[in-house]
């Protein structure tokens, strides 16, 4: 399996910000030591371009990104400090998504070490996400013409309100949120399913919830790919989760996730989105847990559909290429 990685494209931030940034480079150390994958198979991804971006963000906002632009409302929504560092780390993230959607649709899954950029909108970016990097995916896959329908499953705990914004009235992306009902964003915007959950619901109430909109996604969405919008924030002792859902509550919802899919025979691209734990070695734990997941899936879905899926549809694009195709 492919893995994709940026943590190296580190942002400058004040100290005590509460965004954990150490925890990419410390997931990329796990994966490795852990044995699911080797070395070989961490590859740091091109950048998207401008182009790329502006499928799925009005021009306006793009160029005030890159530029430094920003106006001092936007950066607060943001979380960020603006900075040349922001820009790269951002398209670097969503590379990684791209070239994770790449890889997955030829050989079944993989994985984005970053990603889950979920709040930011067309317009705009918000709750520490400056690009969507699951809609410039979405759209990347579409345009290189590797699939026509995407569902985006977002587990994170906040609602993905973003990625719902770009893809409103879109049939071919179906969007799904499964997040705590009374946190972030507070002015939710309609996915084509959300199921919002109460404070403090646990393992049970949360999987159920999981398994039932995997469900109807796949029914519904049709996809070609599903791009996983993890999320290790559901956990109990996360600083802006709300729900207590344990670490094993969390395992096995990424393999019931993975498991479904590959029993599906659809190709899933996995990114890792939230997670604010106050002892960061737990959010890193869990994050493991679901590439651990992802790289089952694989083996699977090769074995069930016996050809790579992109080559199967006459579109082999190669990878290095992905971040430039139009």
């Amino acid at each position: 399996m492919k893995l994709f990685y940026c943590d190296h494209f580190v942002l400058p931030l004040p100290e005590g910000h509460r965004f954990p940034m150490q925890k990419y480079a410390l997931l990329r150390e796990r994966v490795v030591e852990a044995g699911i994958a080797a070395a070989d198979d961490l590859h740091v991804p091109p950048p998207v371009t401008d182009r790329e971006i502006e499928r799925v963000h009005a021009t306006g906002y793009v160029r005030r990104v890159v530029s430094g632009g920003l106006t001092r409302e936007e950066i607060r929504r943001i979380g960020f400090p603006w900075s040349p560092q922001l820009v790269e780390r951002s398209r670097r993230s969503a590379g990684g998504t791209v070239a994770a959607c790449r890889a997955a649709l030829e050989d079944g899954a993989s994985v984005n070490l970053a990603g889950g950029t979920h709040h930011a909108s067309r317009a705009r970016g918000e709750g520490f996400c400056v690009f969507n990097d699951s809609a410039i995916a979405a759209r990347a896959m579409q345009a290189a013409g590797c699939v026509e329908r995407v569902v985006v499953l977002d587990c994170d705990v906040h609602q993905g309100n973003g990625t719902a914004d770009i893809f409103a009235d879109d049939p071919t992306v179906f969007t799904l949120s499964v997040h705590a009902a009374r946190n972030f964003p507070f002015r939710k915007t309609c996915s084509d399913l959300d199921i919002g959950l109460p404070d403090g619901a646990e393992d049970d109430e949360y999987l159920a919830a999981v398994r039932k909109g995997l469900g109807i996604a796949l029914e519904a969405g049709r996809p070609d790919l599903v791009i996983y919008v993890s999320g290790a924030d559901p956990f109990v002792g996360d600083r802006l989760g709300r729900l207590n859902v344990s670490p094993a509550g969390l395992a096995e919802r990424d393999h019931l996730v993975c498991d479904t899919l590959a029993e599906a025979g659809v190709p899933v691209a996995a990114v890792m989105a939230g997670g604010y734990a106050t002892d960061v070695d737990a959010t890193v734990a869990i994050h493991l847990e679901t590439v651990r997941a992802v790289s089952r899936v694989t083996t699977a879905v090769l074995a069930r559909t016996g050809l790579k899926t992109a080559v199967a549809r006459g579109h082999s694009v190669p990878l290095a290429s992905v971040a430039m195709q139009e």
